[in-house]
């Protein structure tokens, strides 16, 4: 019985090593899974690196679509300048005092010989009423020695005084009527200085800027550092007119009345026809440019001094209405291209180059009109060539 326990044992299957050899079996087909997969990856890395090396990116500069003003395509030169009033004062007192009254602020409006400003005028105002005074005392004299030479002069024709009296009579005449001229002449005077207290404005304008306050000292020529020379600044703003300064390279291109088309810093929207009014027959030598005066054909109150400018020199008998006309969206001729027979511009969309048809305009220098397909501030390829197509890859310089 135990050896037929035995033989049956000897006859059961070993299952241990069955399942080491299927684990080795499965264990080697996972590493030529995984080395292939790296094979393969490798290979695709590899043909990816040589596709973009074979084909590098394009390299593209972007432009924007800008709004143009239609003169842009009759312009000659362009010129950097400032807003300035062709009539400006700073006013001041010819005397010297401390200023009690100020009656205008900064923006105001004044007329010619309105009182802008009061000194303190006691002192003279006291020699004012002394002169006046002693006015009145050279009449009264004037009258006694008027009385005294007619009598002399009754008597010396009736032989009843003699020669010399009379002469003493008409002599004190004579010097009591210089007196009064005299004294007319003090009244005059003091009169004079009383009015230089009073600062009044010299012409109709505007108000710029408040240079004193009531309290301060105002003297002619401020000696001390305590008292100012002038109590207001003003303007006349019906006279503004922009001074530009203009390379001596270019001068030549400039010429009395030509038309410019006038663009604010404050306002690029907006721009003023003018034209120019006088070359200044002199340079500056350390810029190397002489000053043009160019004058406002037409502008508003948002037009102030000292704003900067923009000026663009027109050619020669150009058409000025173009320069209030709308302004027009633009880019560059270089950046519209011609693709299936339509203009196309280009923009950069996930470094891949992204075709839009455009409706194009008219041709202003060297640029276009956009009338449809883009908008004010958008960016596209500023210069397309025959290599730049929908899809293609870019990169951007500078970005």
């Amino acid at each position: 019985m135990e050896t037929k326990n035995v033989d049956l044992a000897s006859l059961r299957i070993d299952r241990s090593s069955q399942g080491a050899a299927g684990r080795s079996k499965k264990s080697r087909w996972l590493r030529k899974i995984a080395l292939w997969a790296v094979i393969v990856g490798v290979l695709a890395g590899g043909f990816l690196f040589l596709k973009d090396f074979l084909n590098p990116p394009i390299e593209v500069q972007l432009t924007t679509a800008t709004l143009t003003s239609p003169a842009q395509a009759s312009a000659v030169l362009t010129a950097s300048g400032y807003v300035v009033a062709r009539r400006k004062a700073a006013v001041a007192s010819k005397g010297t005092g401390t200023l009690i009254f100020l009656g205008v602020e900064e923006g105001d409006k004044v007329k010619k010989g309105q009182v802008i400003a009061r000194l303190d005028d006691s002192d003279v105002a006291a020699s004012l009423q002394r002169a006046q005074e002693n006015l009145r005392v050279a009449e009264a004299d004037l009258n006694d020695a008027k009385q005294s030479l007619q009598r002399q002069r009754i008597l010396l024709e009736r032989d009843m005084v003699a020669r010399a009296e009379y002469d003493v009579a008409e002599a004190r005449y004579k010097r009591v009527v210089a007196g009064i001229d005299a004294a007319k002449f003090g009244v005059r005077e003091a009169q004079v200085a009383v009015d230089n207290t009073r600062i009044v404005a010299p012409f109709d304008g505007t108000v710029l800027k408040k240079n004193a306050d009531v309290g301060e000292i105002v003297a002619p020529l401020a000696g001390a550092a305590s008292s100012k020379a002038a109590v207001v600044t003003i303007a006349d703003m019906s006279s503004l007119e922009v001074e530009a300064d203009v390379s001596e390279a270019n001068i030549t291109r400039v010429v009395p009345e030509q038309g410019c088309e006038i663009r604010l810093d404050a306002y690029p929207d907006r721009r003023y026809p003018g034209y120019v009014t006088k070359i200044v027959p002199t340079a500056d030598r350390a810029k190397a440019t002489v000053l043009v005066k160019i004058k406002f054909k037409d502008y508003d109150d948002r037009v102030l001094p000292e704003m900067g400018a923009k000026i663009t020199f027109l050619a020669p008998g150009s058409d000025q209405s173009a320069v209030q006309a709308n302004p027009l969206l633009t880019v560059p001729a270089a950046a519209v291209a011609s693709r299936n027979g339509r203009p196309v511009v280009f923009q950069v969309k996930d470094d891949r180059a992204a075709e839009i048809p455009v409706v194009l305009g008219a041709r202003i220098g060297n640029l276009v009109e956009i009338k449809e397909g883009l908008k004010e501030g958008d960016k596209v390829i500023g210069k397309i060539d025959e290599t730049l197509r929908a899809g293609s890859k870019v990169s951007i310089k500078n970005k």
